[in-house]
């Protein structure tokens, strides 16, 4: 390959390129998510916003709350438009590095992460949010006034989103593992048992409210993301790996 004749000092020159490109898609992505600041942030505190008595809202205790607000989402939000050609550039660089089925792998790999990363975070935003904040603020009384504060929640969303999304990657994770050989589909289904108790105990840690159904709706996908690894392991894996000893026999003449 020709990048590999290449001089180490013009690898560190393309890298340099290539993250000052990635600066500017994030600054373009940060300056336009800016201009809807307002839009943006309000889409993020609907599931809260709904569920709230008539007149509530949130509220900011800092001086400079609010505008730390608009900056995080303005930011996370840029990192988000400008990430296809982020990506672009990680690829742009590494891919001459790589054999021709790391690079037909590459795209699959992407493509599917950012499926099940983004499915994660949409069940987290559309299902769980909604029960999960109705029932913490079905704890509000006329003597107990809900008074969020947007860096609470702002705090709680985001982690709550990416932990979700985190979560729901299992599938892919599970394909890596029968690739290499280290688990597979008879190994899994006779592990379901203990897998049924690490996600109740998974769903409680994600679930931001202590209630039996709200648990249950993160526990059930999570139950059904592992019943697809399973058939993940069965389509694309082999048998796991296994340490044979060795026997030695003299050999009879």
């Amino acid at each position: 390959m020709a990048d590999e004749k290449l001089p180490f000092t013009s690898h560190l020159e393309e890298l340099r390129r290539r993250l000052i490109v990635c600066f500017i898609a994030v600054g373009i992505g940060f300056i336009a998510s800016y201009t809807f600041k307002e839009e943006i942030l309000k889409i993020l505190m609907k599931p809260l916003l709904d569920v709230l008595p008539p007149g509530g809202s949130l509220v900011f205790t800092g001086l400079a709350e609010a505008f730390s607000a608009y900056l995080k989402v303005s930011l996370l939000t840029g990192i988000f438009i400008a990430s296809p050609v982020v990506l672009y550039q990680i690829w742009s660089f590494v891919s001459p590095g790589l054999h021709e089925r790391e690079k037909k792998n590459a795209f699959p790999f992407v493509l599917f992460s950012t499926i099940f990363f983004v499915g994660g975070a949409l069940f987290g935003y559309f299902v769980a949010f909604p029960s999960a904040f109705k029932y913490l603020m079905s704890f509000a009384t006329e003597t107990i006034r809900p008074l969020p504060s947007v860096k609470e929640y702002l705090s709680l969303s985001i982690g709550l989103l990416f932990a979700f999304g985190i979560v729901f990657e299992l599938p892919l994770f599970v394909f890596f593992l029968t690739k290499i050989g280290v688990v597979d589909a008879k190994m899994l289904s006779s592990k379901r048992k203990y897998a049924i108790v690490i996600i109740f105990i998974v769903a409680a840690i994600v679930t931001p409210t202590p209630d039996a159904v709200n648990q249950l709706i993160m526990a059930v996908p999570l139950f059904l993301l592992y019943e697809l690894s399973i058939w993940v392991a069965r389509v694309f894996g082999g048998k796991s790996v296994a340490i044979q000893p060795q026997i030695h026999t003299d050999e009879r003449r």
